[in-house]
């Protein structure tokens, strides 16, 4: 499998990611500075969370101009496939590769702990290869700005078009999320933004090993 890891100044989730990658497909995956203004053929980028450029403005606005960020889009142009965990969400909202905004937590505050996902009928996509709908799976989250908002017309048109990957249980919405959604996809399928990190749930010393179930559906997926 041909995986990359952008890496913006701020990044700190991304060697989670890589040996997360590595451990499940023996694989290494490539890492891909900010600075780059070219992405190799790859079946699979990912955007990883952390504090991109200190959070400045607002999470992921500064990163979202920088020089990577067109060969991303004409990577996803091409039907390939991006994930964007945490910040990596928040990035890919202010590039519109994703609908929606991410806003501060309800209740104001930093949010880190393990969170019951429930996984949602989709429209075909890797990210949701090899879960079943109403399947539960438990990521940690680590966030204050998580906070998914859009109007009641666009909550409907995710519904309708399949594009809501995971749900927060619903009585422990941690940050306030419209309708719980904790992960979104694009119209394709083939982009994944969401604030819980599977990637930290795939070792024995973790609280959770469903980081598995998600990279291994995934990468099965991309394999064909």
């Amino acid at each position: 499998m041909r995986a990359g890891v952008i890496v913006f100044p701020g990044s700190n989730c991304d060697r989670d990611v890589i040996i997360a990658l590595k451990t499940i497909s023996n694989f290494k995956p490539k890492i891909l500075w900010h600075k780059e203004t070219e992405i190799p053929n790859l079946d699979l980028v990912v955007v990883p969370g952390g504090f991109s450029f200190g959070d400045y403005l607002r999470c992921g606005a500064i990163a979202a101009k920088s020089p990577i960020i067109n060969s991303l889009k004409d990577h996803a142009s091409r039907g390939g496939s991006v994930l964007g965990i945490c910040n990596g969400f928040q990035i890919l909202i202010e590039t519109k590769l994703l609908p929606g905004t991410l806003i501060t937590n309800k209740n104001l505050n930093f949010v880190c702990k393990d969170i019951s996902l429930i996984t949602q009928k989709t429209r075909p996509s890797p990210f949701t290869n090899g879960l079943t709908p109403g399947d539960k799976v438990n990521f940690p989250i680590a966030h204050n700005d998580g906070n998914y908002f859009c109007d009641d017309e666009l909550t409907k048109k995710l519904h309708n078009e399949g594009q809501i990957a995971f749900k927060y249980s619903p009585n422990d919405n941690p940050n306030g999320s419209v309708d719980n959604i904790a992960g979104v996809l694009s119209e394709n399928g083939r982009i994944l933004g969401m604030m819980p990190h599977p990637e930290r749930a795939i070792e024995n010393f973790h609280s959770s090993q469903d980081g598995k179930l998600f990279f291994n559906g995934l990468i099965k997926h991309l394999l064909g």
